[in-house]
């Protein structure tokens, strides 16, 4: 294959990862808060707050869906949007995702706790694909992400081996 569209295969590759990473909350979920803005402040009001607090909730929600995921999409400041993405899926978890309150746990058969828990870890691993983008994939570069937060990753860029290496 030629040195060119191995190029272009790895930036497409790069891209549609993060695209797909993201898809969810940009645009499906942020559109979702506009088309169902009651709807949406209403599941909020579920976590026990009024209706102003849950509408700040939405539009809070709102974005840090839209403006994180262009982030991760652009790689503009993408590990900072990336963590705040991951803790946006762990709080949404921790307040919407209470399969600890359910009445009706259950390891085996029809249980609304249990569909409730599966949402609540997939949350959590939505917010592990985040942390990646954070942190890297190893203990190495998890170090770059504390002395520069704001930096991109630079997703797009590709170093070419020079030759004789």
């Amino acid at each position: 294959m030629a040195l060119g569209m191995v190029v272009a295969f790895s930036i497409l590759v790069a891209f549609l990862t993060r695209a797909a990473l993201i898809a969810l909350f940009l645009p499906f979920s942020a559109v979702d808060k506009l088309i169902n803005h009651r709807e949406a402040v209403r599941q909020a009001q579920g976590a026990g707050v009024g209706p102003i607090l849950a509408t700040i909730l939405i539009a809070t929600g709102f974005t840090i869906e839209v403006i994180g995921s262009l982030g991760i999409l652009t790689g503009l400041a993408d590990r900072f949007a990336a963590l705040t993405l991951a803790g946006y899926c762990a709080a949404a978890a921790l307040l919407y995702k209470r399969f600890w309150a359910t009445d009706d746990f259950a390891l085996r058969g029809p249980s609304k706790g249990r569909e409730v828990f599966w949402d609540f870890m997939k949350n959590f691993a939505v917010a592990g694909g985040f942390l990646l983008i954070t942190f890297g994939t190893s203990a190495a570069t998890v170090g770059s992400f504390f002395s520069d937060p704001l930096a991109s990753s630079h997703p797009y860029k590709i170093t070419l081996p020079l030759k004789g290496d």
